[in-house]
């Protein structure tokens, strides 16, 4: 009978997140700076909208707001997971690697060098800073006799971001128009997108996702060290590899659509290792995943639907709320683990 409940428990804890994520999604579609009762979203997805403004705010604002949300969260809650597992580093986030500093400064570029501001194109520029500079983070990480090591790849991402940031300051304070579009994008907000954008790119998580997928069951060896993972026959350079082209698609992706959304990829993955212990999961880089990928857009939800709500008809951005909540997280994660694990 033990065991029997002890097998309920992994489907109870999938089915629970999987319908909080479904109640979130109808939440995103119902509130706003005007309220739609549930009925009449159910009536309007169905194609029976009670009348052309309620269709025209369901379809054209709240449900590309929504996968932009479940897209994004998934990709930045993967990520995050991901980077913890290869790095064996609790503290491993895409902003604090630099992956957000590199997007930051080519948004900037763009604006104030080439006086490239609409979204649909600078999508590209943000994309291609983030993994130029999650590429050097991980070349300078590794370089070196004794290769990569969580310490050495957390003081290169520290560097990156504070070279990337201080040339990013120096445009942004000498051109406007890059003042302007860096102001809107770095507090990461999911308004705006009417679905084209995500569309576009995509295919980019759809490998991203793969890839991660691909590394998982090499995980848990890698979590017991390189040469013992390596006895088990896992090969260590290729997993590593496709770690890192997933965590740059992924992450590139994610911070280029709705900005630097901080603590998201650092908080998600250690709340999953929660759930998976209350389940009797236990640390399983098989669940922990999939669970981060459930669990980052529900978090990222419930800071889009709060910003809409707490100073309407003002709109809070998503991101301003995600760090609000990740600030005193990542304090009480750095005091846990004093950097014993680093």
């Amino acid at each position: 009978m033990s065991g029997h409940r002890r097998g309920l428990r992994p489907l109870a804890l999938v089915l629970a997140l999987g319908g909080t994520l479904l109640l979130l999604c109808l939440l995103s579609l119902m509130f706003g700076s005007r309220d739609i009762p549930p009925g009449q979203v159910f009536s309007t997805l169905l194609g029976d909208a009670p009348d052309a403004r309620v269709d025209d705010i369901v379809w054209a604002a709240r449900v590309p707001r929504t996968l932009l949300a479940l897209a994004t969260g998934a990709a930045l809650g993967l990520s995050g997971a991901l980077m913890q597992a290869l790095t064996r580093n609790p503290l491993a986030d895409p902003g604090i690697l630099g992956v957000s500093a590199g997007a930051s400064f080519a948004i900037v570029l763009a604006a104030s060098v080439l006086g490239i501001t609409s979204p649909s194109t600078s999508i590209w520029f943000a994309f291609a800073g983030a993994l130029l500079a999650t590429v050097a983070v991980y070349l300078l990480g590794g370089s070196g006799r004794a290769g990569m090591t969580p310490v050495k790849l957390a003081l290169a991402g520290v560097a990156m971001t504070g070279l990337l940031s201080s040339l990013t300051s120096a445009m942004v304070l000498t051109h406007p128009e890059a003042l302007n579009r860096f102001r809107f994008w770095s507090a990461g907000s999911l308004a705006g997108d009417s679905g084209d954008t995500l569309g576009q790119v995509l295919p980019f998580l759809v490998f991203g996702t793969v890839f991660a997928l691909l590394c998982t069951p090499s995980l848990n060896s890698l979590a017991l060290g390189d040469d013992m993972a390596a006895a088990l026959g896992r090969r260590v350079g290729l997993v590593r590899l496709a770690g890192v082209a997933a965590i740059t698609l992924l992450t590139g992706t994610a911070v280029s659509l709705i900005g630097p959304v901080v603590f998201l990829g650092l908080a998600v993955p250690h709340i999953a290792r929660v759930c998976a212990q209350r389940a009797g999961i236990g640390p399983d880089h098989r669940w922990l995943l999939p669970l981060s990928a459930v669990l980052a857009p529900c978090l990222l939800l419930i800071a889009d639907i709060a910003g809409r709500l707490v100073a309407r008809p003002i709109e809070v951005q998503a991101g301003v709320l995600v760090a609000f909540i990740g600030g005193p997280f990542f304090i009480a994660l750095v005091r846990r683990h004093r950097f014993a694990e680093v």
